[in-house]
């Protein structure tokens, strides 16, 4: 199926009496450039060679994506173009729609995730604020026991020969 060719205006170096620009056409490695001169007698150089071509626009075939020096003339009117257009073989065309279309899903994507960790978040935070407000708070209160740390459990009955012979040490 023929794709339709992308088609963008290049920022172009026109003569200084003139503000037509050209029209260049990509589609995949093909470049395709429309002179801006209506006249039928156009007389196309690439890079200082003229090339047998009397039409309005100009195909490049296979372009290599290379820069170069375009003009058109017809009589004393000339046009030139500094082309410097990337091209590929392997990549895909998008229409706008599509574009528009993959930017909205991702926003969507992206709202929808920052929603759930909010909602989430927030259910958390209020079940730790809740636990701790549980215990009322105030300078009367007294505080609970310290918890026993298990590396030093007291020592038991069957044990107090093995801890017999150590000295405390005044320090």
């Amino acid at each position: 199926p023929a794709q339709k060719p992308f088609v963008m205006l290049v920022s172009l170096l026109v003569g200084p009496s003139s503000n037509k620009e050209f029209l260049v056409e990509i589609s995949g490695t093909t470049v395709t450039i429309t002179c801006p001169l209506t006249e039928s007698n156009i007389v196309w150089e690439l890079a200082g060679t003229k090339v047998d071509n009397n039409d309005r626009k100009y195909v490049i075939e296979n372009h290599d994506s290379s820069p170069i020096n375009v003009s058109c003339s017809s009589g004393d009117k000339n046009y030139q173009l500094y082309l410097n257009a990337r091209v590929c073989a392997n990549c895909e065309e998008l229409d706008a729609l599509a574009v528009t279309g993959i930017i909205t899903a991702d926003l969507l994507i992206t709202l929808g995730v920052l929603i759930l960790v909010y909602y989430f978040s927030k259910d958390r935070k209020g079940r730790a604020s809740a636990s701790a407000g549980s215990r009322p708070r105030g300078q009367k209160m007294q505080r609970p026991p310290p918890v026993p740390n298990p590396d030093y459990e007291p020592i038991r009955k069957g044990q107090r020969e093995v801890y017999a012979g150590l000295e405390s040490r005044g320090f």
